[in-house]
């Protein structure tokens, strides 16, 4: 840990991502290292991390990219009298997306338990 900052080995240690997948989701935007080191390495601050856990949550229910930035930028914004409005409708579209989108992935879980179900079945048959 260097000044409150972690390398991104222990980043991906810690939220189940590849190194891959974090220097990508640098690539594109969606979470830029708060610091470098001397060597140049990655240094990645609590609120990173924390960022990072977002994006993992999302990623399985569907959004893309561009949503994915301009959901961060809601949740980063505070929101002042002119874009409150806005960013609450936005953020309920992005809900009712996600909420979907549980939805359908409990009704995929259901049929694939069921399949499995059916082979547990058939090996007792036997």
């Amino acid at each position: 840990m260097v000044n409150g900052h972690v390398q991104i080995g222990e980043v991906a240690e810690r939220t189940g991502l590849s190194l891959r997948t974090i220097r990508y989701y640098e690539e594109v935007g969606l979470v830029v290292p708060s610091a470098r080191s001397q060597g140049g390495f990655r240094l990645y601050a609590e609120s990173d991390i924390e960022r990072l856990g977002v994006i993992k949550r999302m990623k399985p229910l569907g959004f893309q990219l561009d949503e994915m930035r301009e959901l961060l930028g809601i949740l980063d914004a505070a929101p002042d009298a002119e874009s409150g409005q806005e960013q609450r409708r936005r953020l309920r579209e992005f809900r009712e997306k996600a909420e979907q989108q549980c939805r359908s992935l409990r009704e995929q879980l259901d049929i694939a338990e069921d399949f499995a179900a059916t082979l547990r079945k058939r090996l007792a048959e036997d």
